[in-house]
Parts: structure tokens; C-alpha cells; sequence
């Protein structure tokens, strides 16, 4: 087998053959896909093997130290040939990666050949084709997250630890200092946590980055802008929390750590730069300065990371194998977003070039990943299908300037939008309702008459074209709104679309290309029963699930009139692919996961279904979707059913929740609130600030990916797996029941 080796005497880099390792109890045999290179810590090691044997003796004064005792006890002969032995020899590189199970030691028992698996170690976890990994060292990659996406799980769970050093707690201000790769994994880390986050460093690219990642502001040292940001953002208190990430010799980051952090702020060395703490500045505010060891709890515990003697929970809650499937499990719920760090994928074969080529500068990047002989190629995300992990970031819209009120246009105007949006927005005073577009000239003019819309027409262009509009809003039949969210995209404005996104994966795929082409994902469908605030407060009442859920909905959807355009299933869709999308998402965001099985069964002509969905913890959903009852009976009922407790919604006019205690609602007596307020207030905040939109798009993707494969499902007879990753849940609710 191949793998990466250097001397570090001479600097030479190799890629060599060399046997096989064997299982051995304790551990697995993984055959890589991926591997990372820290671009960080490992160019830093190649740098050092590249200097004079001076150089390196000032670089790692610590290894001076061991070699004078060895000296002093062994002898000045003895420790030299030791030394020159030492670094006259091929040492390995890597730490980080993901890869196949390909044989499962003895005692090992929580994965069985052929997982896929992320590894970590720099005795372990190596650049090389295969490798055996002690059971503490490795866990099991969740469903929904790539192979190449995995291999980031080490200097993940680095990042991780870190943060966790820092203990920051919601609402918090943070600065990092150095936006590399680990730098960058933190202020993702962070804003997950809801810390505000605003981050230096001199290169503008990773200033971008890191903004686009969810930093606040990140901008060069010398420049004032950070100074000026943390000042406003903590009203002149300074950082709660400071993370060196920096490498190398200067000072300076320490000294800005000192002048921007908050009286008896908290300062996280996670990097290795210099440490020469300026005493007054340091004293004078009682900054806490703490060590941020690697991966976590473990790590150079021989009798943890070789033996595989875990720490009870009890005492470690966070060791490094749970720091590293935390950081899996962030990834796959799409609140750790790597792809937009990956810089470059070398083929294995070429990694001493890569090496080469990064050492040199000709190969700028954050993070690199080699990709192995068994691997697919990173494909962009306008292949078919697309997982919803590679959908970029894009930056958002600027905010709506002070005192403005939001512009909005609407395209389409029907029963929907005139009963359920356009009453929610007509007549405030911080929405400006600027165009209204219809097929009908008639239908536009009347909705312009109704609810005061500035202009109205009947060409479409005219919203895409108008640069006052903020925002559109896309309420037309369904066939149409795939084609018009894209126009209204590559158009940059932020878009409002009605359910379903997209009628088949073709045109969903159409979508997410026009987010890769525009850089703009900033667009919210209708699902608004997540909204509701009946629903909201059920949830809340419900507290946190720790075990798997059984959920039950049932649609009563009813008959439609003769001649209903939801009829038309050739050219509009199904009524389920219409519709279902509301139910899908409601029991995706109750248990915080996206859909990964989906299977179907439905009477002749499918108007009448059961739809049964798995998720990765084992939950599991049965929506029966009938035209079959009566009107009387309510059209949507819903039991969850979890850790001995009930939630129990009643047609949103009544819910309550059953445990140790008992939470009813009082009944609703006229109406019933399903979201659309909350909702269009959610999106209409999202496009006055400029911040994240209320549901994010890989929620949205993984929605409508689920509602087509009912279709696929019910053609086929079998489960159908839809691509997609694991959704991010709300904050944790509050309020629960003891």
C-alpha cells in the first residue's frame, strides 16, 4: 500500500510502499476515501523538516530540553546517534480522515465491515490507503454526510474542544483570531452555539469566508474595523471570549487578545502562537487564559487512545471520540457546513506534489483533501441529484437601510394569497406592497385596488427588473414555481414561494443551480405549520426527546370540487406532491431530522395514501393522506408518541401534551392559526436585516426531495432513500414538562 512519509532530517517527502497493516483486537482496518491535510499544523511540521538542524533546534526548544537530559544520562555519543537516527528516518503524516471498514478487530462490536467511518490520530489516521484505528479513535459516520465531509471530523472535534474551553454561553460576543481551517470550523462552532462572532485576519478571502460562514464582521488587525465592530457589538465591554487559531512567530495576536477582550473575558489558545503575555494588560483585566488540548479528554492517554478504556460519562462528558461524533452529528444536522472549506481535491497520487505546491504558495487553500483510488471525484452541486450539504452559502442581501419599510412584489394573486398572505401585509407601515403581477389584468388590478399595491400588471419581467423591490413573493399554480423562484434568484432578490418548491427533481435541481450561479440562497417556502403558534407552544411543552419517536398524522384532505386546477395532476402535479410537503415538514422539524427512507402505499389512482418515513435515529412517521372522510371530522390530526410522554395536536385548535404532568391548550374558538403570520413576520425580519432566512434551504431541499420520492415510492413498490442531509432543529424548547 501507498502512503505519505517524510525525513525529517532532510525534508524529503515520498509517497511510499509499504506493507499492509493487520487488524488487531481492539480496533478496525479502514480502506481511506479521504484524508485531510491541515494546512496548518502539517505544513508547519514539512517547514520544520525543510530547516537546518539550528533551526530546527530553535523551532522545538522542548525537544532541546529532552536531548540535553538524554546527554546528561546517557551520554553526548549515545544521544547523538540517537537523534540522527531518529530524524534520518520516514516519518508519517496525517491525522484526519474518512474510509471503509474493511475488517473489524476483535472486541469491536459497534460497526461491522463495510461502515463508513471517521478517523482520527497521528499514529492512526494517517495519509495512507489503509490503516487500523483503535476503537476510541474512530466512530460512524451518520447518514447524510459525504465521505469527503467526514474526513474533516478530527480538526472538527480540534475546533470543537476549543470552544468547549471557552464555555460560551447564548448571546455572547466572541472574537478568533486567525481564520484558517480551524479558525474557520470555530466561528461556525460559535454561531451555532448563538455567540456573535467577529473574527481577523489579514487575508481578505478568509474574511469573506468567515462572513459568509456567519461571522459578523472579520476584517484585517491593522485596520481599525475590528476594533470598531467588537466596541458596537458589545457596547464598548470588549470580547467575552477570544480564540487564538494563528500560527507563527509575531506577538501581535496575543496583544490583541489582551486589548479587545472584556474584563476577566476568557482567552483559548487553540493554535501554536506566540505566548509572551504582556503582564499589565493581562493582569489589569484578570483575563482567564486557557489550553485547548487537541481533540479532547484522551488525547495522550495511552491507556484511552490504545487500550480503549473509556472514561465514564458521568465524570468526562466529552472525551475525544464524543467530540468527534458531535461534530459528525453537527455536519450531518447542517449546522457545520465544510464544503465551502474544501480548497482543493488532490488524487492521492499526487500528494508530494500537493505538499510541494502548498510549501511554495503556488496552491493557496484553507483545506485540502487527497482523494483515494476507491473514492468518487467532489462533484459540483449542479449534478443530478445533488445532496442538499453542497448547496452554497451565498452572502446575504444587504439589510433594508434603517426606517425603510420592506418592498415587496407579488406574483400571483389568487384565493390563497388574498386570504392567507396579503391580509398579514396590506396596510403596515413597515411593508411597502410595490407591484403585483397576475395573468389576468383584471385579477391584478382588483388585488391592487384591495390591498394598495403601488402598481400592477401583467408581465413578470417588470418585478425581476425593478430595483426598488426587496423581495418576491411567488403565490401562482404550482407548475410554475420552480421556473419563477429561479428567475427571481439570478434576479438577487430574496423570494417567498407557496409550496411545493419544485413538482420533480429536474426542477428542483434548476433551483439549486441558479443558488450556485448566483451565490443567493435566500429563499423561504410556505411550509408554515411549523409556525403555528399552537403547534410552537406543544413543542415547547413537550421538552427535549432523548429516545426515538413514533408519530401518527392524519390528513383528512377531503374532495375537491369538479374542475379544480389541483386536479389536474398532468400538468400541476399530484395533490400529495402539492400538499404533502406541509406534513413532511411539520414531523421533520417535531423530531429535528430530515427523512432518510421513505416508503408508500396508496389506493388505485394514489389519491388515497400512507406514507411511512425513517429517520436516522430510528424515529419513525405514518402520514395518511385521505380524500376519502367527511368534512365534519377535522382535516389534521397528530399524535407523537415518545420517552413516555404524548404531544397531541387537534386540527390546530387544540393541542396538549400528556407525561408525568399534563399541558392542555384552551380551545381556539373562531379560526385556526397555522403559521402564515409568524411565518411572513420570520421572513420579512430575515429580509429587513439581512440575516439568515427562518428555514435554512438544506431543510427546504430535504423536504421536497421527500415529497417527490412518495411518487417514486408508490411507481416502484419499495423504500426509496432521498438524497439529503439531516436537518438542523430549532433551538432546544423550553418549558418542558418534568
Amino acid at each position: 500500500m501507498k502512503q505519505v512519509v517524510q525525513n525529517y532530517r532532510s525534508g524529503e517527502l515520498a509517497l511510499l510502499e509499504v506493507p499492509e497493516p493487520r487488524c488487531r483486537p481492539g480496533g478496525v482496518l479502514v480502506r481511506t476515501r479521504y484524508s485531510l491535510i491541515s494546512t496548518g499544523t502539517e505544513l508547519m511540521k514539512v517547514g520544520e523538516a525543510s530547516m537546518s538542524l539550528l533551526a530546527k533546534a530553535r523551532a522545538r526548544p522542548d525537544q532541546v530540553a529532552k536531548v540535553l537530559q538524554s546527554a546528561s544520562t546517557v551520554g553526548v555519543a549515545a544521544t547523538y546517534r540517537k537523534v540522527t537516527t531518529k530524524l534520518d528516518s520516514w516519518t508519517p503524516l496525517g491525522y484526519s480522515l474518512a474510509g471503509v471498514v474493511e475488517e473489524v478487530g476483535e472486541g469491536v462490536t459497534e460497526v461491522v465491515a463495510g461502515d463508513l467511518v471517521a478517523c482520527a490520530g497521528n499514529e492512526h489516521a494517517l495519509h495512507g490507503e489503509l490503516n487500523w484505528v483503535p476503537r476510541n479513535l474512530f466512530c460512524r459516520v451518520p447518514a447524510g454526510v459525504a465521505a469527503e465531509h467526514a474526513a474533516f471530523g478530527t480538526v472538527g472535534a480540534i475546533a470543537m474542544q476549543g470552544v468547549r474551553r471557552g464555555e460560551p454561553q447564548l448571546g455572547e460576543a466572541a472574537l478568533v483570531i486567525g481564520l484558517g481551517l480551524v479558525g474557520q470550523l470555530v466561528v461556525q462552532l460559535l454561531v451555532a452555539a448563538g455567540v456573535r462572532v467577529v473574527g481577523v485576519d489579514p487575508d481578505p478571502g478568509r474574511c469573506a469566508l468567515a462572513e459568509s460562514l456567519g461571522a459578523l464582521v472579520c476584517a484585517d488587525p491593522g485596520s481599525g474595523v475590528v476594533d470598531a465592530a467588537v466596541a458596537e457589538i458589545t457596547g464598548g465591554h470588549g470580547a467575552d471570549q477570544v480564540y487564538l487559531a494563528a500560527g507563527g512567530g509575531s506577538n501581535q495576536p496575543v496583544e490583541l487578545a489582551a486589548a479587545l477582550a472584556r474584563d476577566r473575558g476568557r482567552v483559548v489558545d487553540i493554535g501554536k502562537c506566540r505566548l509572551d503575555l504582556p503582564w499589565n494588560a493581562y493582569y489589569e483585566k484578570e483575563l482567564d487564559v486557557r489550553f485547548s488540548r487537541s481533540y479532547g479528554p484522551g488525547r495522550y492517554d495511552p491507556s484511552y487512545e490504545l487500550e480503549g478504556r473509556d472514561y465514564p460519562i458521568g465524570y468526562v462528558r466529552w472525551t475525544e471520540r464524543r467530540n468527534l461524533e458531535c461534530v459528525l452529528d453537527l455536519m450531518a444536522r447542517g449546522r457545520l457546513d465544510v464544503a465551502p472549506l474544501t480548497s482543493h481535491v488532490a488524487p492521492f497520487d499526487d500528494a508530494v506534489a500537493t505538499y510541494r505546491a502548498l510549501g511554495s504558495g503556488s496552491l493557496s487553500a484553507v483545506a485540502v483533501l487527497f482523494r483515494y483510488a476507491d473514492a468518487q471525484p467532489v462533484e459540483p452541486p449542479v449534478t443530478a441529484p445533488p445532496a442538499v450539504t453542497a448547496v452554497p452559502a451565498g452572502r446575504p442581501a444587504p439589510p433594508v437601510p434603517g426606517g425603510r419599510p420592506v418592498r415587496l412584489a407579488f406574483v400571483g394573486a389568487g384565493n390563497y394569497a388574498s386570504s392567507m398572505l396579503l391580509p398579514h401585509l396590506a396596510g403596515r407601515p413597515d411593508v411597502e406592497l410595490a407591484r403585483v403581477v397576475t395573468t389576468s389584468a383584471l385579477s391584478a388590478a382588483n388585488a391592487q385596488r384591495r390591498f394598495g399595491f403601488a402598481a400592477c400588471g401583467t408581465d413578470v419581467e417588470a418585478v425581476f427588473d425593478d430595483p426598488a423591490v426587496d423581495a418576491v413573493v411567488v403565490a401562482t399554480r404550482h407548475a410554475t414555481h420552480a421556473a419563477l423562484t429561479r428567475r427571481a434568484l439570478l434576479a438577487g432578490r430574496a423570494v417567498f414561494v407557496e409550496k411545493p418548491l419544485a413538482l420533480t427533481p429536474d426542477e428542483l435541481d434548476s433551483v439549486l443551480d441558479a443558488v450556485a450561479e448566483s451565490g443567493n440562497d435566500r429563499v423561504q417556502v410556505g411550509f408554515n405549520r411549523r409556525f403555528a403558534p399552537l403547534l410552537v407552544a406543544a413543542r415547547e411543552r413537550f421538552g427535549r426527546r432523548t429516545g426515538p419517536a413514533t408519530v401518527r398524522y392524519l390528513v383528512n384532505a377531503g374532495r375537491l370540487e369538479h374542475g379544480s386546477w389541483y386536479l389536474d395532476a398532468a400538468g400541476e402535479g399530484s395533490r400529495f406532491t402539492g400538499e404533502g410537503g406541509h406534513f413532511v415538514d411539520t414531523v421533520s422539524w417535531l423530531l429535528g431530522a430530515s427523512p432518510e427512507s421513505v416508503f408508500a402505499t396508496g389506493t388505485p389512482g394514489g389519491t388515497d395514501l400512507q406514507v411511512l418515513l425513517g429517520y436516522p435515529d430510528g424515529s419513525n412517521a405514518v402520514i395518511t393522506y385521505s380524500t376519502a372522510g367527511h368534512s365534519a371530522f377535522p382535516k389534521e390530526t397528530l399524535d407523537l408518541l415518545a420517552d413516555g410522554r404524548v404531544l397531541h395536536l387537534d386540527d390546530f385548535a387544540r393541542a396538549a401534551v400528556h407525561g408525568r404532568g399534563r399541558w392542555s391548550s384552551p380551545r381556539i374558538p373562531r379560526g385556526r392559526d397555522k403559521g402564515q403570520a409568524a411565518q411572513l413576520e420570520a421572513f420579512l425580519a430575515a429580509v429587513r436585516s439581512g440575516g439568515p432566512m427562518p428555514v435554512p434551504l438544506t431543510d427546504l431541499v430535504a423536504t421536497t426531495r421527500a415529497t417527490l420520492a412518495v411518487a417514486t415510492s408508490l411507481a416502484s413498490g419499495v423504500p426509496v432513500r432521498p438524497a439529503g442531509a439531516v436537518r438542523a432543529p430549532l433551538p432546544e424548547p423550553v418549558g418542558a414538562l418534568p
